[in-house]
C-alpha cells in the first residue's frame, strides 16, 4: 500500500540521517514479511512517494546495512523489497517467488535485474518465467537468502545487523 511504502520510505531516510543508527532490519507483521502489491493499485494515479522502485533503489543505496527478516511470505514486490537489502535471512518455512508473471504481468521494481545478479541467470529466468514460489531451504542452495533460520527471525536478522 500506499502507507506502506511511504513508511519505508520515512524510515529509511530517517536511519540514514541519524549517526546512532548502526544497521536497519526490514520485516513484516504477523509472520509474512510481504506478498507484493495489491493489483488493485496499478489503475490509480501515480502520486510521490507512491511507485516501489524508488524505494527499492533508496533500500540497496543506503550507506548502513538493511537486513530483510523474511518469515512466510516474500513474493512479487516483497521479494523485491528484499532484493534491495544488502543481506537476507528467510525462516526455513519461508517461501519466496515473483508470481506477477501467472496474471500477465513481469516484477515491476527491478526484480528481473536483481534477481539475476544475485542468483545467475538461468535460475532466475526460471523463477521470473514460471512464478513458481521457492522454499528458503532452495532459496539458500541459489544465493537469494543468506541464512535460514528455524529460530525467531528478527531475533537472527538484528544478531547479523550487529555483525555487520
Amino acid at each position: 500500500s500506499r502507507a506502506v511504502l511511504q513508511a519505508l520510505e520515512d524510515g529509511l531516510k530517517k536511519a540514514d540521517a541519524d549517526p546512532s543508527v548502526k544497521a536497519v532490519m526490514i520485516c513484516g507483521e504477523n509472520g509474512k514479511f510481504s506478498a507484493g502489491a495489491d493489483i488493485r493499485g496499478f489503475s490509480s494515479p501515480k502520486k510521490f512517494g507512491g511507485a516501489l522502485g524508488p524505494i527499492v533503489s533508496l533500500i540497496e543505496s543506503s550507506e548502513k546495512p538493511v537486513v530483510a527478516a523474511i518469515e512466510g511470505v516474500a513474493l512479487g514486490g516483497g521479494l523485491e523489497v528484499a532484493l534491495g537489502c544488502h543481506y537476507r535471512i528467510a525462516h526455513v518455512k519461508a517461501r519466496m517467488g515473483l508470481p506477477e508473471v501467472t496474471i500477465g504481468l513481469l516484477p515491476g521494481a527491478e526484480g528481473t535485474q536483481r534477481l539475476p545478479r544475485l542468483i545467475g541467470v538461468p535460475a532466475a529466468l526460471d523463477m521470473i518465467t514460471t512464478g513458481k514460489h521457492i522454499p528458503a531451504t532452495e532459496a539458500l542452495k541459489l544465493g537469494l537468502v543468506d541464512e535460514i533460520v528455524e529460530e525467531n527471525t528478527i531475533e537472527a536478522a538484528i544478531r547479523l545487523a550487529n555483525k555487520v
